[in-house]
């Protein structure tokens, strides 16, 4: 690790991330303060705050939290929501495969949708010397190391401060500015932003069904549109076009 830590790309990471910190912080303080206001103890707060290393998915829980919504309900929507993470991982697989299981598990738990975004646009194919190997290694540990002391060390100022900091702030909005900057980076083929056209229609579309299902049903709606597409696609077209 500390070789990782001296790379010169490990700084390269950090710096790349620098720039959306202050929005990952923004919302991440206002998550914090949504769990301690929906009536999550100060320990399950905490918990949350440190052990679910993932916004999207604590920001539709919470809600469901706060409701009393049965916890299959909660369990499924915070799934859904991550299913992206398996395209991520799959999409990752060649550039993490020569390591162990635990520090692939850990390299799972750390990245997010901006350091993937951030490590496929440096490096859009897997490496195979070592050199380059170690590389590609430091600028995922810098990029990652920054962007989860931004969310959680946020988080758990937004837990200490609840109380001082009122919801009507909406610095959550910074979160979905950063969601939106994501999307468009990811949005790269028609494919994709077809499929993204599609979720927030149906999102929108299926807003007055409760417990925030109008999620599930977006992100339905988009993969079923996608896989029409893709299956309806000319042979001669690029699978992922």
């Amino acid at each position: 690790m500390k070789a990782l830590v001296r790379h010169p790309d490990f700084r390269a990471g950090m710096r790349d991330i620098a720039s959306a910190a202050p929005g990952l912080a923004a919302w991440g303080l206002m998550t914090g303060v949504a769990m301690i206001k929906s009536g999550l103890s100060l320990p399950e707060a905490l918990l949350m705050g440190v052990l679910v290393f993932a916004g999207s998915s604590q920001l539709a829980a919470v809600p469901l939290i706060a409701a009393g919504a049965p916890m299959w309900v909660i369990l499924a929507t915070s799934f859904c929501v991550n299913l992206r993470f398996v395209v991520f991982s799959a999409h990752l697989r060649p550039y993490l495969m020569h390591q162990n299981l635990w520090r692939r598990m850990a390299s799972g738990y750390f990245t997010t949708d901006l350091t993937y975004v951030l490590f496929v646009q440096r490096y859009p194919q897997p490496a195979t010397d070592p050199d380059a190997l170690r590389a590609q290694e430091a600028y995922l540990a810098g990029n990652c190391a920054l962007n989860w002391v931004s969310w959680v060390g946020a988080s758990l100022l937004g837990i200490a401060l609840a109380n001082a900091i009122p919801l009507r702030w909406g610095l959550s909005f910074a979160g979905i500015l950063a969601l939106l900057g994501i999307l468009c980076a990811l949005a790269t083929t028609r494919l994709r932003a077809v499929s993204a056209g599609v979720a927030g229609a149906a999102a929108v579309a299926a807003f007055a069904l409760p417990l925030k299902l109008n999620i599930l049903v977006a992100i339905a709606a988009a993969v079923a549109v996608g896989l029409m597409l893709e299956v309806s696609a000319p042979k001669t077209q690029a699978p992922h076009e």
